[in-house]
This record gives structure tokens, C-alpha cells and sequence, in this order.
């Protein structure tokens, strides 16, 4: 893989690195130069500052904060977000409407960049969808569409064990469009680095209309660029 770690993270509605995953992203984020956020919702720009400063102070808290960081949105051109993805230490696909964030990834041009980055990529929520070869944002549809096919797995976040009507939903998709899913509770996350692959917190593997615990073996026969 080209990357130096992929990350995929379902949210933090505490607004904090939970202690293990800051372990993780100690160990791997020893360069911090350059933070690139990549907007969910490309044209609210003040929703984007907020976020990404927001976000950035989540790292900033853990002594993790980089010299300087940024957002992709529709405010940045197409030759300024190709130079920023191909600066950056950390790339960081934010969560919001996963459909608009791909659609602003390929308007930019920097689909190839980021699948030949050598940074660190992270995505939360719908940026954790969006870096599956076969991404899925169930509100706008529940057929799935090419993504930037970083890993052959496919993310639905804010998963919880009492919303038995969501789990229905990703139970019938995954049987329809042949597709298995890991749903992903909040606190959770998934870490890729060569041929290393680790999980942390209660991730679920939905298959064929059947649900059970994610395991490592089901994540490591996975393929991943």
C-alpha cells in the first residue's frame, strides 16, 4: 500500500481521541507538518473552519498538533488542492455528506493523488465510506458506488446495538447488493499499516443478511491499495 497508515474512524461525539487510538496515532504520525482536511459538505465554508479547527485541536490536545493544517472545500482550486495533498503529512477525509465529498474529490482532482499518497490517511464517518473500493452512504442511496478503493472494506458508522431498524436496512443491502459492511460503533476504529491490521472498540461484520463480531482474520483477508 502506498500509504504510510490508513485510518478509519466512525465519530467522537466527545469531541476526544479515546486513549488507545492516540496510542495508535502517536506511533505512526511522527512527521506533522501538514494537516489536509477534505470537507463533507463542500460549501459550507463556516461550518469547515469550525470543524477543522475543531478536529485539529483533538490532535492538538494529545500532543499531536502539526505546523499547519487546511480544508479542501469548494473555496479551494483545483492546482492549490493538488499541492496540499501532495504535501501533507496527514490526509483527513471529515465526516458530513459522504456523496458531496466524493463528488468534490474528483471535481479537485485529486482522486489519484490521494490513492498514491504516502501520508497518513484518516477518515471519519463518511470519509472512512469514502475510502472503500465500494463506498456506501445509505441516505442517498442504498446502492453502492466506486470510492477512492483504498480497502476492500466498506464503513457504516454510528452503528448502535438499539437501532434495530438500521441494522435491518445494512442486513438487506448487504444481501441485495452482495456487499458486507462493517458497522462501526462510535469510539471505534480500524488501523492498516503493510500488512498489519488492528481494530479497536465494537465493530460489527454484516454479510449476506447475517451479522456477527468483526474478527482479524475477516479483516486481513481484505485488500487494501
Amino acid at each position: 500500500m502506498n500509504a504510510k497508515m490508513l485510518g478509519f474512524f466512525s465519530g467522537f461525539p466527545t469531541h476526544h481521541f479515546p486513549a488507545d487510538i492516540v496510542n495508535r496515532l502517536r506511533d505512526e504520525l511522527i512527521v506533522r507538518d501538514s494537516l489536509v482536511f477534505i470537507s463533507a459538505w463542500p460549501s459550507d465554508y463556516e461550518r469547515n473552519d469550525s470543524d477543522s479547527e475543531g478536529m485539529h485541536g483533538m490532535f492538538e490536545e494529545c500532543n499531536l498538533s502539526f505546523q499547519r493544517f487546511s480544508v479542501i472545500d469548494n473555496r479551494t482550486d483545483t492546482f492549490e488542492a493538488k499541492r496540499l495533498i501532495r504535501e501533507a503529512s496527514c490526509i483527513f477525509l471529515m465526516g458530513g455528506h459522504a456523496v458531496q465529498q466524493f463528488q468534490l474529490i474528483c471535481e479537485k482532482g485529486i482522486f489519484e493523488e490521494i490513492q498514491h499518497s504516502s501520508a497518513v490517511i484518516l477518515g471519519v464517518s463518511a470519509g472512512s465510506s469514502n475510502m472503500a473500493k465500494r463506498s456506501l452512504d445509505i441516505w442517498d442511496s442504498p446502492v453502492p458506488y466506486d470510492g477512492l478503493g483504498l480497502a476492500d472494506i466498506t464503513i457504516k458508522a454510528h452503528i448502535t446495538k438499539e437501532n434495530q431498524e438500521l441494522l435491518q436496512t445494512l442486513l438487506q443491502i448487504s444481501k441485495e447488493q452482495n456487499l458486507p459492511i462493517c458497522a462501526m460503533e462510535d469510539e471505534s476504529a480500524i488501523f492498516v499499516r503493510d500488512d498489519d491490521v488492528e481494530y479497536i472498540g465494537n465493530i460489527y461484520w454484516i454479510n449476506s443478511g447475517k451479522i456477527s463480531l468483526l474478527s482479524l482474520e475477516t479483516l486481513r483477508g481484505r485488500k487494501y491499495l
